[in-house]
């Protein structure tokens, strides 16, 4: 039985306005009733708009290696430089060493908007070293947009730390908000010190990140929602999933492909788990397009990703190689600004719409 759905009622938007524009294929100009701080705020971020990934950067810095929860479909690794997925990385960072390596990729990628956190564990079962990253980057790189990818855990507990270091986009992996569903997909969660197994564990999560997603569009920010399609285990259900996330806020919706290779040493992988065929996929992204906005151009990032979408340039930018270079930041700003302002010259003057329907 699924989780009564918390809050019901009146659906909570983004600040300002409407958090999901209508479904359905169409142009760029599908966004106009949003607000114009909403707009401008996914107008360079590569990921809340397919057409900023044309033309923006991202990266990701590796900052948090603990995760609070085992998934089935993940298996991390913090030494690899020939896999591409989440959860991998080719060096776990310190905060120091992660602002070192955002100034020296902003000084080379002038299209760098933005700067995630994404792993290779939960960024928040890793709070100190998450914020601290996030305090100096404020400081020292305050053009950037912050960013933070979490299974939602710990996400109420924290939603005030987070609020208070200028984050304004975050990704919820929320894969069900059935319990029975959920045990299929976690075997455990870690939860006030104890490891609490199956649906019982799978039932706190659940309730954790209905209540993180509620107080994040609650605070204005815009908040997309991660979910991996799972043939014969959640695929089925997500319909359901995607109906409830936007009817709380959630501005767009990621339905990922389960990557099941044995090679990748995850659970699924090795007990021959298949993944979606792009056919399905398809189809279950356009049969919850009526229900909730699609991302439909992620590339399913490894934790430690430069550059744009689809090119990553992460192995220019290594510790031993960025470990002397010296950055004039203000320098590079000046320079990013004026790349930017010809970046929006030859685009459209309309609304970007975040992705097709």
């Amino acid at each position: 039985m699924e989780l009564k759905v918390l809050g019901q009622g009146t659906p909570m938007v983004p600040t300002g306005g409407a958090g999901c524009a209508a479904s359905g294929r169409g142009g760029e100009d599908r966004l106009s009733h949003l607000p114009a701080g909403i707009r401008a705020q996914i107008r360079d971020h590569p990921c809340y708009s397919e057409a900023a990934h044309h033309h923006y950067a991202r990266m990701h810095v590796a900052v948090a290696p603990a995760c609070n929860i085992q998934c089935h479909y993940c298996n991390r690794k913090y030494d690899c430089a020939n896999e591409s997925r989440p959860g991998v990385v080719s060096e776990v960072l310190s905060p120091d060493q992660a602002v070192k390596k955002v100034l020296a990729v902003a000084a080379a990628i002038p299209q760098l908007s933005v700067l995630g956190i994404a792993g290779p564990g939960d960024p928040l079962a890793n709070p100190e070293r998450t914020f601290a990253t996030f305090r100096k980057l404020s400081q020292q790189a305050p053009d950037l947009k912050l960013c933070l990818s979490t299974n939602g855990l710990m996400l109420p507990e924290l939603i005030d730390v987070l609020c208070a270091h200028r984050v304004n986009h975050v990704t919820i992996t929320i894969n069900c908000i059935d319990p029975a569903v959920g045990a299929k997909i976690y075997p455990w969660i870690f939860w006030k010190r104890r490891r609490i197994e199956g649906a019982e564990g799978a039932a706190i999560l659940i309730e954790q990140q209905q209540k993180g997603l509620e107080m994040l569009v609650e605070r204005g920010i815009l908040v997309k929602i991660n979910s991996v399609v799972i043939p014969g285990a959640n695929d089925a259900h997500l319909r359901t999933v995607s109906k409830y996330v936007k009817a709380k806020g959630a501005f767009l919706h990621n339905l990922m492909p389960l990557i099941s290779e044995a090679k990748h040493g995850t659970f699924f992988g090795v007990t021959g788990q298949r993944g979606p065929t792009q056919e399905e996929l398809r189809v279950l992204r356009d049969t919850c397009a009526g229900d909730m906005k699609m991302m439909r151009h992620c590339r399913q990032c490894r934790a430690d990703a430069v550059g744009l979408l689809g090119e990553d340039r992460r192995e220019e930018f290594t510790l031993d190689k960025i470990e002397h270079r010296e950055v004039d930041y203000g320098q590079a700003t000046a320079v990013r600004r004026r790349v930017h302002a010809t970046i929006e010259a030859n685009r459209p003057a309309r609304p970007q719409s975040p992705v097709p329907g």
